[in-house]
């Protein structure tokens, strides 16, 4: 009986959380689809997608999310890796830094950014590359808090020590131990790191929209201020074209090499 009574919780709690979840979603999307009064029809996708903006706006943040995973994951990893190994006093230290975005509205950062990088000597607003520098700056530190604790999880669900000590034992220099035998054991917990970043990216505004950059959330912002079912059907396309560009990260990733073996260590 009282199996039976868990069971009938937590199948309430899991039905609760998937309603929560697509109900909202399926009213978007049913919405969506009213463009032409009396009928459903996919005249708003076919506006959205006959829009040259909404594949400009999306290739761009998403060149901008592949960006940020890559300075996230160069900059955390080794960092995590070697307090976990050396400083594990600094890791108290390395926790509060990375909570700091959340304090730190992301519109004090941007002004911030704009503060410091349009004048001499680091003018770096002027043209649209450097500009774009700032911008994957701002993304990085807006996914520390994400990143730095899926990579520290993962470092700590494994023996990093043992695994150290054992390739320098076979002869292997620092960056072999990192990248071929740290790298491959924490996979899932820097996919993980990388689908929050890239959640981020995709739909974060306010850095883009200061620093005038052709992102993808200013323009389902312009979308929403002058039109009524585009900006659905807009929502609906961003969440699928969100998860197919999370699927094909996943793909990428478990098609990687798995555990590394420590005896190929060079």
């Amino acid at each position: 009986m009282t199996t039976k009574r868990t069971n009938f919780w937590a199948w309430l709690w899991i039905a609760l959380g998937v309603a929560y979840f697509f109900v909202p979603l399926l009213a978007t999307l049913n919405f969506s689809l009213r463009a032409q009064r009396g009928v459903l029809s996919l005249t708003a996708y076919a506006n959205v997608f006959s829009d040259p903006r909404f594949f400009e706006t999306f290739s761009f943040s998403l060149e901008m999310a592949v960006l940020t995973i890559i300075v996230s994951v160069l900059l955390i990893f080794p960092t995590a890796y070697w307090i976990l190994l050396r400083l594990p006093r600094l890791r108290l230290v390395m926790e509060f830094i990375t909570l700091l975005p959340f304090v730190v509205p992301a519109i004090v950062l941007v002004f911030g950014l704009i503060k410091i990088y349009s004048r001499p000597p680091l003018l770096l607003t002027n043209t649209a590359a450097t500009t774009n520098v700032l911008l994957v700056a701002g993304y990085v530190v807006l996914s520390f808090p994400y990143m730095y604790r899926a990579v520290d999880t993962g470092l700590r669900a494994i023996d990093v020590r043992t695994l150290t000590e054992a390739a320098q034992s076979l002869g292997a220099n620092w960056p072999t131990i990192i990248f071929r035998v740290i790298f491959p054991n924490i996979r899932v917990a820097l996919l993980s790191g990388a689908f929050l970043t890239f959640a981020i990216v995709i739909g974060e505004l306010t850095l883009a929209q200061y620093l005038a950059r052709p992102a993808f959330a200013p323009y389902m912002q312009l979308l929403i201020a002058n039109k009524a079912y585009e900006p659905a059907a807009l929502s609906i396309i961003s969440f699928v074209l969100t998860w197919v560009s999370i699927g094909v990260i996943q793909f990428l990733g478990r098609a990687a090499p798995g555990q590394t073996q420590l005896g190929g260590a060079k």
